[in-house]
């Protein structure tokens, strides 16, 4: 993988355990919605960004980090030689989960607005 990948959960999702027809939005990734939107023109070109059901399991997420790193925004590095030291791995591939440190490595490396 050579391209920064992020992955969100696709907001308006229902929950089995709240009233029939509520719908919700994931608060940390719509956090990294809310930078993505107000990006400068020309940032984030070399992101590549997939949103994925709020329900697990997570099959596409899974695939890449397994079942247990499965938990929602993730951002998988694309050049591993630059992953930053809060990285974690999963089978060679570094991913960072934090929604701060999602947001941080955005800033600095695909010039969203810093937080």
């Amino acid at each position: 993988m050579s391209q920064d990948h992020l992955i969100l959960i696709q907001p308006g999702f229902v929950r089995r355990d709240r009233a029939a027809g509520e719908r919700f939005a994931c608060p940390d990734c719509n956090l990294l919605e809310g930078l993505l939107a107000t990006a400068p023109e020309g940032a984030a070109q070399g992101l590549r960004v997939s949103r994925v059901p709020f329900e697990r399991p997570r099959q596409a997420v899974i695939e890449l980090l397994g079942e247990k790193n499965q938990g929602l925004p993730v951002l998988l590095i694309g050049d591993a030689a630059k992953a930053p030291p809060e990285a974690r791995w999963h089978e060679g591939q570094a991913f960072v989960d934090d929604p701060a440190q999602i947001a941080r490595w955005l800033a600095r490396q695909h010039g969203l607005l810093s937080l």
